[in-house]
Formats: C-alpha cells, structure tokens, sequence
C-alpha cells in the first residue's frame, strides 16, 4: 500500500487532541464475522459478553472474552474484540497490545486497522491514525465507519480539503448516515464555509430525527453536538 500525503488547508486547533479523543470505534462483537459452527460454550461467552458490554459492565465483558480467548485458543477476531473493550474501558496499552496481536494472526481484518487507528488518534499520533484508517479502507472500501473516523483526523489537521472527500465517501455509501452529515458541516464551519453548514446541520437533525428524549440530552450525542454547532453559527450571525 502507497503512502498517501495529506497537506492542512489551514492552522490546526489548539484542542485537536483533546477532540480528537472524542473519535468512537464503532466495532461490537460481531457473531457474523466468525465461523458459523461455533462450539456452544463459545456463543453462550460472546453472548455474556455482549450483555455486560450493554450493560457498561466492561470488566465483566472482558472477562469472558478472556475466557473465550483461553478455550477457543487465538483467533483474531476475539483479540480485536476484546482490544475494543479495553480501549473502552481506559485500557489503553492493553487495547495496543490485542488490536496488534489480532493484525499479527489476519493481516486482512479491517475492524482491527480500524480500532488500532482509533486508538492512535486519542493518543495524538494522527499520522498512525491515518495510515491504519487507510488500511483498513484498503481491505473494505465500504467500511463507512473508517472513513468518517478518518475525515475527523484530517479535519483535525486542517486537512479540510481531503476531510470532506472522506465524508463525501461516507456518504457515497450510505445517504442516511446523520453523523457524516454532522462531522461534514463541522468541517465546512471551520473552513468558513457558513452556508454549507447550516445546510448539512439540518440534514443531519433530520436523519437523526428518530434518535429518543434521553440520548438527544446527553453531551455525547451526535444530535446535541450538532444543535450546538448550530448555535453557534447562530451567535456569529
């Protein structure tokens, strides 16, 4: 794989690690990406885990998956999936250490790429960011997630130009997507381009519209961030 340059457009932010950390790995434990003829004892572990991953019960989550890991013995994907879990649950040396160890047994698995690339962006190191986020987009041009991922990292940098390409992708794939329609028209507010804002704010509170009460008030939420950034714009006018 080539090495791909990305030049900023403009000064970087003064907080871009610090915002950059807000970057989630959108990766869960997928059943579906592991064979399907699983012994029983290892769906009912992946099972567990999955509970107590909707339950914020990460250490609970991760150990089952250690004892996944001990039964079934190495496989990749369990090793990505317990690296996210860690990385979750603040663990970030030990989410290193299982997203590497996953890419050392399948070179090929786009999920790991891209949660090792989440993990060097919260660390700062953006230009390992972009080469997993590249990657991972090398083995599955469609995975949206990547993309989004990777177009916040650029704008980080300033980058504007090649952050709006990797949105536009985004959503070369996936129309209804609300949050690369937020993360677009917050590149397009930095850049200074107000219109289009505006125009991709309101796009993405319309996909969003379905999101309930209580994840519309937590700080967290894609549908927050962007009524703030809405308000903002609202303030300089």
């Amino acid at each position: 794989m080539s090495k791909r340059i990305y030049r900023p457009d403009g000064v970087a932010s003064q907080n871009a690690v610090n915002q950059c950390r807000d970057l989630v790995a959108a990766s869960v434990i997928a059943p579906h990406m592991l064979p399907r003829c699983q012994p029983e004892s290892a769906r009912i572990m992946r099972q567990q885990a999955q509970q107590a991953i909707k339950r914020g019960d990460y250490s609970q989550a991760i150990a089952s998956l250690n004892r996944l890991i001990i039964r079934q013995g190495a496989r990749a994907e369990d090793f990505n999936n317990r690296g996210l879990v860690h990385l979750w649950n603040g663990q970030l040396c030990k989410a290193i250490r299982d997203f590497d160890h996953a890419i050392a047994l399948n070179p090929e698995l786009p999920a790991a790429y891209n949660n090792r690339a989440n993990y060097y962006a919260a660390m700062g190191d953006f230009e390992s960011a972009l080469a997993n986020y590249d990657r991972t987009i090398d083995l599955n041009p469609f995975h949206v997630r990547a993309r989004i991922n990777q177009g916040i990292t650029l704008r980080e940098l300033a980058c504007y130009d090649a952050a709006l390409e990797s949105f536009d992708n985004a959503l070369l794939f996936n129309q209804n997507l609300g949050e690369a329609y937020a993360e677009r028209g917050r590149t397009y507010h930095l850049r200074g381009d107000w219109n289009c804002a505006i125009a991709d704010y309101r796009r993405a509170l319309q996909k969003l519209a379905s999101t309930d009460a209580e994840a519309m008030l937590n700080l967290n939420s894609c549908r927050y961030r962007v009524m703030n950034w809405l308000s903002e714009l609202s303030v300089a006018a």
